[in-house]
């Protein structure tokens, strides 16, 4: 991924993505099972995670369209330590991270995902990150 740079010119960390809000995350997860991006919002006050909700909710037909997927989109999900977030994830099951032959299709997978996830979060991140303000 070093070869592509964001949609906004420059060179970026691709696992560490950065949304400039605290509170906003995308996030890559691969297993026995599948691989998944997730977009996470994680505010600590659920009144302004409900608001970020919304917003994303108006651009769920921009966002989808950018896609080429709408994903799972999960209002209220809870994570493994117990909070409550909001998450958006598109995910390609039926790979398993430990098989050799499955590896080349995550990353493909995924890298399809996070550029088109980039061109739409360069658009509109400011939308989203004066939300937070």
């Amino acid at each position: 991924m070093k070869k592509h740079m964001s949609g906004s010119g420059r060179r970026i960390n691709w696992l560490t993505y950065p949304t400039e809000a605290k509170e906003l995350y995308l996030r890559l997860h691969a297993d026995g099972k599948s691989c998944s991006l997730n977009f996470d919002i994680q505010c600590k006050d659920d009144g302004v995670r409900e608001v970020i909700w919304e917003q994303m909710g108006e651009l769920k037909v921009v966002l989808t369209a950018e896609m080429s997927d709408e994903g799972d989109w999960i209002e209220n999900f809870t994570t493994p330590e117990g909070k409550t977030i909001s998450r958006i994830r598109w995910e390609q099951a039926n790979l398993n991270y430990f098989n050799e032959e499955d590896t080349l299709k995550m990353y493909d997978f995924l890298k399809e995902k996070i550029i088109a996830f980039d061109r739409f979060y360069q658009e509109y991140k400011d939308i989203l990150i004066h939300l937070l303000d």
